[in-house]
């Protein structure tokens, strides 16, 4: 069961958050005034949130003064936004490998300037789509690019609504794809937009568009998205309206303010590399509990801890702060569990999506089935992850049942063995990674490095947790 405590848990200074750290494994934590049985738990701190990083450096390359920024994940596609945004003509700091503050003076609204090379974003869909919303309306001429990964992601639903309000897009390539160029175009025109499909990606750069090119923006959605990019709107000043209405999700922004202020932010510990953890000890990879602390409780991104729950994974949930903060924080403790299957459904999937894989690899090795079902989106991702998966978990042994929109998986109930490809992928190579460690296990996988887009430090964690066991 998932125990939620409204305690206010205590902390001197600024939360530090280090890429891949964990902090006094194989010792007891010390405190008298928690509970008995935290005695037995160890401490581990899992890199700062990606989504949330990359939008930061771009609200704080936009604001006009100094934002102090700490917390912000040193990872590949960060490293891809940032020199996107240095081209962009902002004076962007190397981005620390600790967790330490940079600043950064922001150029303003309409201080951005055409780069004299192409942005390459390389396997960043998050900087790409936020991107095309900001240069839609800045009034320069700017060139996306990207890898052979990224080139294959749809860029038309961001296109479309971003073409509607007046945006000049040239496909430099296949329709719907990077390369794309934007041009110079007129002010941007209002838009009111339903969303086909739930995505905190399309609905920021259409919010992103509308802030820099001063159009009013409303977003709709049948279910809502993550909501990073609304509330550091609203840490910055930007007014929006939220609210349900008959047709679902919506958000507004209705007077695109002429400047935004800077940010004073420390980043959360990411909440979707703080799953692959919490699988890992679930799993019982380490006879180990472990906490892990300062971590983003975002509602919108917590979804997978109701799902770990109803397969049995032990959690307790502690919130730092509250709800209304810019981004709620806290810690999450797990501990060996006995797991069985479950199913997830279509409503669920925009709240999941990123710890769909690890879901598909826990029911592996759970007992009974595991069912996820209106995840097409999967599909759409750095890799086919519903190909992936299915082709992976063959190659063990497992019995998976492949759908367009899913898969079902039998818990095969033993060690798993074999050879797996990660796809170009990070979370399917971390995935895998957690069943790789293991005890008994014998897996391979052909690209373990690519963690390190999202999660650098991520088998060492893995490795003192199993060490300390």
């Amino acid at each position: 069961m998932i125990q939620s405590h409204e305690r206010i848990l205590k902390t001197s200074g600024k939360p530090t958050c280090y890429s891949g750290h964990v902090l006094g494994v194989g010792e007891r934590l010390k405190d008298e005034n928690r509970p008995k049985e935290d005695s037995d738990f160890v401490k581990v701190n899992v890199p700062g949130d990606k989504s949330i990083t990359q939008r930061v450096l771009i609200l704080a390359s936009l604001a006009s003064g100094e934002s102090r920024l700490s917390g912000l994940l040193h990872g590949g596609d960060v490293e891809s936004t940032a020199e996107a945004l240095r081209s962009l003509g902002v004076g962007l700091p190397s981005i620390p490998t600790d967790g330490s503050e940079i600043r950064i003076t922001g150029v303003g609204l309409n201080g951005l300037r055409s780069p004299s090379k192409n942005l390459d974003l390389g396997n960043s869909g998050t900087g790409a789509r936020l991107l095309l919303g900001v240069l839609a309306g800045s009034q320069i001429e700017a060139t996306l690019v990207g890898d052979a990964s990224l080139q294959s992601r749809p860029m038309r639903r961001v296109c479309e609504p971003l073409h509607l309000m007046g945006a000049r897009l040239e496909h430099l390539g296949e329709e719907g794809r990077i390369p794309i160029r934007v041009d110079s175009a007129p002010p941007l025109r209002s838009i009111d937009w339903l969303s086909p499909v739930p995505s905190a990606q399309v609905k920021s750069a259409i919010l992103f568009a509308g802030l820099v090119g001063g159009a009013k923006a409303v977003v709709t959605e049948t279910l809502q998205s993550r909501d990073h990019t609304e509330r550091l709107f609203a840490e910055i000043g930007v007014p929006l309206s939220i609210q349900e209405i008959p047709s679902g999700h919506q958000v507004e922004l209705s007077l695109p303010p002429d400047i935004i202020d800077p940010l004073d932010f420390s980043v959360p510990g990411d909440v979707s590399s703080a799953a692959f953890i919490i699988a890992f000890v679930a799993l019982g990879g380490t006879g180990l509990s472990v906490t892990i602390d300062n971590v983003s409780l975002n509602p919108t991104r917590t979804g997978f801890l109701d799902v770990f729950s109803r397969m049995g994974t032990d959690l307790t949930i502690e919130k730092a702060t509250s709800e209304d903060t810019c981004e709620p924080k806290g810690s999450i403790a797990t501990s060996p569990s006995k797991l069985h299957g479950t199913e997830v459904n279509i409503r669920e999937v925009p709240a999941v999506i990123d710890e769909l894989p690890l879901i598909a690899v826990m029911g592996a090795c759970s007992e009974g089935r595991t069912i996820i079902r209106g995840a097409d989106e999967l599909r759409l991702k750095e890799s086919d992850r519903i190909h992936s998966l299915v082709q992976n978990l063959k190659a063990l042994g497992v019995g998976v049942m492949e759908h367009e929109d899913g898969l079902e998986i039998e818990g095969a109930g033993r060690p798993l063995k074999g050879q797996v490809r990660a796809f170009g992928d990070h979370r399917i190579a971390m995935a895998f990674g957690v069943l790789a460690k293991l005890e008994g296990a014998h897996i391979e996988i052909d690209d373990p490095t690519l963690s390190d887009i999202s999660f650098p430090g991520f088998w060492e964690v893995l490795n003192k947790l199993t060490q300390a066991a």
